[in-house]
């Protein structure tokens, strides 16, 4: 019965390394080390690797995960098969891999590499019709009869699809066969005349059934370029606003839709974030900060970050100061400070500010570039912003050393808008016995400060100078990192005011300091 019940696991062990065997025969190919090659979005990353002998190799496919694969071969060519944990042999030649390809065996392949090579076909002739009409104009006989050719070709290839779809439901082909199909649009609805009643009615649908033909829960899809292609649609101006709130609040939709566990998760929330963490669209950075904040800084249920690609030594870098950065983000009310003037006695309440538009600004008297912007500054508060109803908060660095450079600076360029730091005295306090400047207990009465106005640089994530913020009435950001040029244009148009005279030109050096400075 032993040998008997050992003879049955052994026969199971073989055929299960059996079944996942990955074969190839290239004809014509010299013995050399090749790649196996896998997806992960747009990605391509090495997979495995092997010695091709007689232009034959062998992979072991239990170390892949199910999706597009490919093999490379010397000189950067590759092809792309269909892997979905069965045994795969599969035959060809060069240069033509797919056209020369024969399935020996595969039945995912079987209707895979066919239909490459029938959509391949199939678009080369569409985009040569293509090019043709485009020698005529919209109303010539010849670019009707084109476009009729083009629509033949286009409805051949729907009902090559639909037909894999309806009769290999079962096979992971069909499943991305379909994911690049696009879904049916009805017509808008009409009213009684057989006018629209909505004309935004076929964006709509077609933005709210974007995904339909996708299986978000298949996490196979996902090693996959075609999956990339309609994420990154997805969130393009095609179909969304590029506006930090209305990218933030479809971003948030999508993600939770998912199955937090998959690397499809994986991928989408981390797309995401690398992409808008890039952006050089002032605000997008609100994207980058808040899916931090919830998918790579919290805690799950299980008390781990939802983000378990991520190893736990990288955490720390992520998430420093996450709290106080996503105060800074547009629209947000950063912390209040409250900080003494030069005369070291007078404390100056930035909410108490009664302004239009708040310049808040940080800076340093050693700092090359704030002594070149710090007078403009000045100049653009006496000239324009002041009449304006415009308010510029200065926060300079004044401890040690620095009170005095601090002062002096202000007293040489005459310096007139607010003037406020941590000065050397009240720093020294602060170390001391901080209870007697900030509130021990929420409410507590009779505290001149906060603590963020003792620790601004914590509070507003200032690494370097100068720092900009512009804050509207309500001391709510409404732009960052920007320049004198820049800040001037803003409240210019904010004020109804664009036909007035430009005080600072357009710099692009110093717009590209200002935005180092983010």
């Amino acid at each position: 019965m032993k040998k008997l019940l050992l003879i049955l696991l052994l026969f199971t062990a073989f055929n299960t390394l059996n079944a996942q065997k990955i074969k190839f025969k290239v004809i014509g190919e010299k013995d050399t080390l090749v790649n196996l090659i896998k997806y992960f979005g747009k990605g391509l990353y090495y997979a495995d690797t092997a010695m091709m002998k007689n232009g034959v190799v062998t992979f072991d496919g239990s170390k892949q995960k199910p999706g597009i694969l490919g093999l490379l071969l010397s000189g950067q060519r590759y092809f792309e098969f269909v892997y979905n944990n069965e045994e795969i042999s599969l035959e060809t030649s060069g240069p033509e891999f797919v056209k020369n390809m024969k399935v020996l065996k595969s039945e995912e392949n079987n209707i895979f590499i066919p239909y490459v090579d029938y959509i391949t076909k199939q678009k080369t002739q569409a985009g040569k019709l293509g090019e043709e009409r485009a020698k005529y104009k919209v109303g010539d006989a010849q670019y009707k009869s084109l476009g009729d050719q083009i629509d033949v070709i286009n409805k051949a290839v729907e009902v090559y699809q639909n037909n894999i779809m309806l009769q290999h439901k079962d096979k992971l082909v069909a499943k991305i066969v379909k994911m690049s199909t696009e879904v049916v649009i009805p017509e808008a609805p009409l009213d009684l005349n057989g006018n629209i009643i909505d004309s935004s009615f076929r964006f709509n649908y077609y933005r709210k059934h974007y995904w339909d033909n996708v299986d978000l829960l298949d996490e196979r899809l996902v090693n996959n370029p075609v999956f990339h292609n309609k994420l990154e649609y997805y969130f393009s101006k095609n179909l969304m606003l590029q506006h930090w709130d209305t990218v933030l609040v479809n971003a948030f939709d999508f993600c939770d839709r998912l199955d937090p566990k998959t690397r499809t998760f994986e991928y989408v929330v981390g797309w995401i974030t690398s992409t808008y963490g890039k952006s050089q669209i002032m605000g997008m950075d609100k994207v980058y900060l808040m899916m931090l904040d919830r998918y790579y800084c919290s805690k799950n249920e299980s008390g781990k970050s939802p983000a378990f690609w991520v190893g736990e030594d990288k955490f720390k870098d992520l998430c420093e100061n996450i709290k106080n950065k996503v105060n800074l983000v547009l629209g947000a009310q950063p912390p209040n400070l409250i900080l003494k003037d030069t005369t070291d006695t007078k404390w100056v309440d930035l909410y108490a500010v009664d302004a239009e538009y708040t310049i808040l600004y940080f800076w340093d008297p050693e700092c090359g570039h704030c002594k070149k912007v710090t007078p403009k500054l000045e100049k653009f508060y006496q000239e324009k912003l002041k009449a304006r109803n415009v308010e510029i908060y200065s926060v300079g660095k004044a401890i040690g050393k620095d009170f005095e450079s601090w002062k002096k600076f202000i007293r040489d360029n005459k310096l007139t808008f607010i003037n406020v730091a941590v000065t050397d005295k009240l720093y020294e306090l602060a170390k001391t016995n901080a209870n007697v400047l900030v509130p021990v207990y929420p409410g507590e009465k009779g505290k001149p400060t906060t603590l963020e106005s003792l620790n601004y640089q914590t509070a507003y994530d200032i690494f370097s100078t100068p720092k900009v913020f512009v804050l509207d009435k309500d001391k709510k950001i409404i732009a960052k990192s920007i320049s004198l040029s820049q800040i001037e244009d803003l409240l210019d148009r904010l004020q109804g005011k664009t036909d007035s005279p430009k005080l600072f030109p357009p710099d692009a050096e110093e717009d590209a300091q200002m935005q180092k400075k983010e």
